[in-house]
């Protein structure tokens, strides 16, 4: 009976010309998005190679200088791209590709992709994840939404009961023949981008657990929708009623609870502007000690507790430059302040994504973009994880700076220069994204949620079988 009604099922499908059109579209906009998307990230990561060997170069060439002024040149961090970005560009576009590491501040991520872009991008792009997750569900409407009604409406649901129909066995044979066609496509899109991305160099290395992961994930997405609208469609009458209860299923699901479950989450734990932020750096700043002020309260009381250490009267004897030695107290004062205003920001941002968990339960939409996003190195934890990983790199290169400024020089010895080797002697600044089983570990809330939808899925599929 199974393969029966399976066969019996698939075989409509391809016999209509609706479906059929409907899966060539598909198909064609995944496969050109991931090839798109593909010479777009070969562009982006060839101008990362480049921008990144240049402003090496530029550092390691700074000639002879003072250390803490090649300190206020600066450098950048780059935020290199990972091969599943390819299939989700997350945030990326929105959350910049570099941060200018300087003295004395800590910059936010700037020269992003959208800022680039015209007015049109309003309308959208296609890209890999727009398919995946608005218009695939629009296939699995369109095959799925007469899949009961029409029996009734042709009498010949009337005809298998009278020959002793196996609602279970009927029921499983349609399920298949919606989820097979559906699955195939989707696994060959994403072999095809397998394929594409274990040949693209520079990348970083490319896992096909993750990109396997990533297919699960979307899987289930699929099966919740094929549950729904199977229920939708035992529970109506009529094929019009069914369909048009399915798309509004989409409607909220896709585009209004996303939205809303946003400006929920912003209302209920909102950032600070960006002008009541820097107010709050520069008050606490104010609070501590200035690197460049030998006069104020704070750096006298550094003066004193420095030459009592040292034993000494005078900050001439001590066997270090007290100037550089004060400006590097300065820094970590810097720091500090940074470290606890950009921790009220991921605090924020951790209790929004809480809030977005919670009102998960009203859409399968968002744990399954989440997930997405967090596999693919293009979520905001990514984000703030490289952000971290900078800011940990500025301070470092601060120190490094300063102490060679303190160690090799005298009080007030201001025209001081480092020799030009000097600046090689800086490690390069690396990142390495959470590994696969962190992120799996780390969004364990939003796999509950979308098992959740997936089980209750499954029972409405029971209510279902009953109700035929």
């Amino acid at each position: 009976m199974i393969l029966k009604t399976f066969k019996k099922e698939l075989k409509e499908i391809t016999r209509d010309g609706r479906a059929r059109i409907a899966f060539s579209i598909v198909l064609v906009l995944l496969g050109s998005s991931v090839w798109i998307s593909a010479k777009r990230y070969q562009d982006t990561n060839k101008e990362y190679q480049q921008a990144l060997s240049s402003e090496r170069a530029m550092w390691d060439n700074q000639g002879e200088k003072n250390p803490h002024s090649a300190a206020h040149f600066g450098t950048y961090a780059f935020k290199p791209k990972y091969p599943l970005s390819l299939i989700d560009q997350g945030v990326d576009k929105y959350a910049g590709t570099s941060i200018f590491l300087e003295a004395h501040n800590r910059n936010e991520a700037q020269f992003s992709a959208a800022a680039d872009q015209t007015g049109l991008a309003r309308f959208g792009e296609l890209t890999p994840d727009f398919v995946l997750l608005f218009m695939v569900p629009l296939l699995i409407i369109l095959l799925a939404y007469n899949v009961f009604t029409k029996e009734r409406e042709m009498g010949t649901l009337t005809l298998l009961k009278s020959q002793g129909l196996s609602r279970v066995k009927w029921f499983t044979g349609k399920w298949l023949a919606l989820m097979v066609p559906i699955l195939s496509l989707t696994l060959v899109v994403f072999i095809l981008a397998g394929l594409v991305l274990s040949n693209l160099k520079g990348f970083g290395e490319f896992q096909w657990s993750a990109l396997g992961v990533l297919f699960l994930v979307y899987a289930a997405y699929y099966v919740v929708f094929t549950n729904v609208v199977m229920f939708i469609s035992s529970r109506a009458r009529k094929s019009g009623t069914a369909l048009v209860m399915s798309l509004s299923v989409w409607i909220l699901a896709c585009l209004a609870a996303p939205k809303a479950a946003s400006n929920f989450a912003e209302n209920e734990h909102p950032y600070p502007s960006r002008q009541e932020f820097l107010a709050m750096v520069a008050e606490d700043k104010k609070q501590g000690l200035d690197g460049h002020n030998p006069w104020s309260k704070e750096a006298k009381l550094l003066e004193q507790e420095v030459l009592k250490e040292y034993g000494v009267d005078s900050l001439h004897q001590l066997p270090f430059n007290f100037d550089a030695y004060r400006m590097q107290k300065g820094e970590e004062h810097e720091a500090e302040v940074y470290f606890k205003h950009y921790n009220y920001l991921k605090e924020q941002y951790k209790n929004q994504s809480k809030t977005y968990r919670s009102l998960a339960v009203i859409s399968p939409f968002l744990p399954t973009r989440f997930m997405s996003m967090a596999i693919a190195h293009t979520d905001y934890n990514t984000h703030w994880d490289f952000a971290d990983a900078a800011e940990e790199y500025r301070i470092l290169t601060q120190k490094f700076l300063n102490d060679n400024f303190a160690e090799n020089s005298k009080l007030g010895e201001w025209g001081y220069q480092a020799d030009a080797s000097l600046w090689q002697e800086l490690p390069a600044f690396e990142y390495d994204p959470p590994e696969l089983q962190q992120i799996v570990s780390d969004n364990r809330g939003n796999t509950a949620v979308l098992s959740f939808w997936l089980v209750g899925s499954f029972v409405l599929s029971l209510l279902s079988i009953k109700r035929i």
